[in-house]
């Protein structure tokens, strides 16, 4: 039970703080550092980094990578509102909806890929790729948009969390080819989803 407990606390935390932070970072940094803070790769590598740092099973972590995805985004738009004086309304549109939506598709890959950057095989080498293939896809899309520092940045971002999350340099190695047919489906999913 206590587990539990510790994971619930350590998720919803989690969320409440990477959305009130996402909000302040935009607001306190200046570009191309304040990209990062709203980016959606970026969200999706810390609920990674959250769940690799649990140590659980495959469930737990997916369940916890969901929570604090999911949590994350009415606390932004709560934070809006306390500091700026947002629409408290804006919590249940359908933009907050969609994006929770999005955070449990994502809480899951990236939940799964934590439990999975720790197994042996072609899981673990999944598993460590995903994270930078996340950022690698984000960053080509924000390339064609005419956005290069933030593009570098993640770029630069997809090498360091692929070789933090690899624990040899054969792991790492593997990794990172296999990041690269990984972001580009991410970057196809970007386009499906209207991010491009």
């Amino acid at each position: 039970m206590a587990t539990i407990d510790r994971h619930a606390t350590v998720a919803l935390l989690g969320g409440v703080a990477l959305g009130a932070m996402d909000f302040a970072m935009q607001k306190l940094l200046p570009y191309p550092w304040a990209n990062l803070a709203n980016s959606s790769a970026v969200w999706a590598v810390l609920a990674f980094a959250m769940a690799y740092g649990l140590r659980e099973s495959l469930l737990r972590s997916a369940g916890a990578a969901i929570v604090m995805l999911v949590v994350a985004v009415p606390a932004y738009y709560l934070t809006a509102t306390l500091v700026q004086h947002d629409d408290v309304a804006n919590l249940w549109t359908t933009t907050a909806i969609l994006w929770m939506f999005f955070g449990v598709l994502a809480g899951a890959v990236f939940g799964v890929a934590a439990a999975w950057a720790r197994d042996g095989g072609w899981r673990g080498v999944v598993g460590v790729a995903l994270p930078g293939a996340v950022l690698l896809a984000e960053a080509v899309r924000l390339a064609r948009r005419d956005e290069p520092a933030t593009a570098i940045i993640e770029a630069v971002l997809a090498v360091a969390v692929v070789l933090l999350a690899g624990r040899t340099w054969r792991r790492r190695g593997l990794g990172a080819a296999v990041a690269v047919p990984l972001a580009l489906l991410g970057f196809l999913g970007f386009q499906i989803g209207g991010f491009a």
